[in-house]
């Protein structure tokens, strides 16, 4: 069985879960990072040297970096389906999970780290103010992108909406003002009916 360690609030994991849903894989999930610790034993180390999660074992097969994993579960239990046969189709998906991780995350992290995971007289509104403005930036190029598309790669959801969705998911749950996005929210809106995403949307922030 597909082994999962990682907690369900941090983003990353949840991309994988979302994933492994996605597939209908069964799986199990084992708690790691944050409170839970682990990720410092040998143990742990020996798996990912990094000391981050998730990790994956699947069938003695030992993965990390999230978006590696999704990729990895995706062409070996979504074939044409999370991952597209097409290879432009397939390269766009792909160039999007990079976008998510290089782009939009560290724009709305450092919003999340203030008004999440500090205490309130000790946030800095200069940061949480900065990132509002470049997380904005990044969801108007999504949103101009996603005018003539339903999802990221074109028509059919693909294993690149599952990265951003998790991300999309964070931003609209913090507590401070967002401009609007409508394709965004179109789009977030249908990835919130899907069944894999139900783990992941149904979270609070922590």
């Amino acid at each position: 069985m597909l082994k999962i360690w990682g907690r369900l609030t941090s983003v990353n994991v949840q991309k994988v879960i979302w994933c492994a849903d996605e597939l209908g894989l069964d799986f199990e999930r084992i708690e790691a990072g944050g409170l839970y610790g682990v990720v410092n034993s040998p143990e742990y180390r020996a798996m990912n040297p990094n000391g981050l999660v998730p990790v994956i074992d699947d069938s003695g097969f030992v993965l990390w970096e999230s978006n590696a994993i999704v990729r990895y579960l995706a062409t070996k239990y979504g074939a044409d389906s999370l991952w597209p046969s097409d290879v432009q189709v397939r390269a766009d998906a792909d160039r999007w999970m990079d976008w998510q991780a290089v782009s939009l995350n560290p724009a709305i992290g450092p919003a999340f780290i203030q008004l999440i995971r500090t205490l309130p007289e000790k946030r800095d509104v200069a940061i949480i103010e900065n990132a509002r403005i470049e997380a904005e930036k990044k969801l108007g190029i999504l949103d101009a992108h996603l005018a003539s598309r339903e999802y990221v790669a074109g028509l059919r959801f693909t294993m690149g909406d599952i990265p951003l969705g998790c991300s999309v998911d964070r931003w609209f749950k913090l507590p401070l003002a967002r401009e609007s996005h409508p394709h965004v929210e179109r789009w977030y809106a249908a990835l919130r009916e899907r069944k894999g995403a139900a783990q992941v949307v149904g979270l609070g922030l922590a």
